[in-house]
């Protein structure tokens, strides 16, 4: 896997939430001989034992089950463990979300949303209620799953400080998942710690300026102090991403401002790309953004 990244010419890779146990003797060797660098890991990394498939949010910061808070620490911790092995120096985190299912008969707001924009209502009197139902009820219900949140931040900030880490926090494409658009200000004052910081994910922002929640460019723009890294992929609208960039309606010029060469930028796109669309994409982002 490893070798086939090395291949198409990346000299780095992030270990994301998809990888088994099984695969780290492989991936500790290649780190190890020196065939390509890891950049990142995604929580968790690797798997929860008895997992199968990629699963960022089997365990949610956020629940109000003791336990599932206990198993999202748990395995998080075994995550930094990991990245100490690869020598990677930020691990990427989902925090969780607010329960709302129930309120669309357990489907979620963020599907009954994209389903009326595809079906040409994102105009209608129908859809401006329904972001308002959905905005304020959001507001309502966050109270304890930030608390627990935050609760989990405290120490997992501290643990990742004394592990050589930093910790960047991805903005979701979910409107149900926290932390909400207007949070994320008040996270980074709340948690001001040299090992937190915010992860961009050019793909899920642009879903949620799609939804009608965010202007991409300026909530980028909000955050660029607190920015770490980005995961960077196109979505052909409303929702379809983990395209190459290029391929899909984001105006990538327009967040060129915000983005530093330092920041590690993460190819992440969906395993049904082509090789010659993957390098299309690259070259795309590379001539707005430069080769860094």
């Amino acid at each position: 896997m490893l070798q086939e990244i090395r291949d198409l010419g990346f000299a780095y890779a992030e270990l994301s939430h998809g990888i088994r146990i099984s695969l780290l003797p492989g991936v500790f060797e290649a780190v190890q001989a020196g065939e390509i660098r890891i950049s990142s890991l995604h929580n968790f990394c690797p798997l929860p034992i008895g997992v199968t498939h990629a699963s960022p949010n089997v365990f949610k910061f956020s629940s109000p089950d003791r336990r599932e808070r206990e198993n999202a620490m748990r395995h998080t911790l075994k995550t930094f463990d990991t990245a100490q092995r690869v020598d990677a120096p930020f691990v990427v985190l989902h925090l969780g979300e607010i329960e709302m299912r129930s309120i669309f008969r357990r489907r979620s707001s963020t599907s009954r949303l994209t389903e009326m924009i595809e079906n040409g209502q994102r105009e209608s009197p129908a859809y401006e209620r329904l972001i308002r139902d959905v905005s304020e009820r959001r507001e309502r219900r966050k109270g304890p799953h930030l608390e627990w949140v935050y609760e989990a931040l405290h120490r997992l900030a501290d643990e990742a400080q004394k592990a050589g880490i930093r910790l960047g926090i991805e903005n979701r494409e979910a409107v149900e998942e926290i932390p909400l658009e207007s949070d994320f200000p008040l996270l980074f004052k709340e948690f001001r710690h040299p090992a937190l910081g915010y992860w961009h994910d050019t793909g899920h922002a642009q879903i949620k300026q799609n939804l009608g929640f965010i202007d991409h460019a300026m909530h980028l723009e909000s955050l660029a102090d607190s920015l770490l890294g980005l995961h960077v992929h196109d979505v052909q609208f409303p929702g379809g991403d983990h395209c190459p960039p290029g391929a899909g309606t984001i105006d990538f010029r327009a967040l060129q401002p915000s983005v530093k060469p330092s920041h590690p930028k993460i190819l992440e796109l969906s395993p049904q790309v082509p090789v010659e669309d993957l390098q299309a994409g690259l070259a795309h982002i590379q001539s707005i953004w430069g080769k860094e």
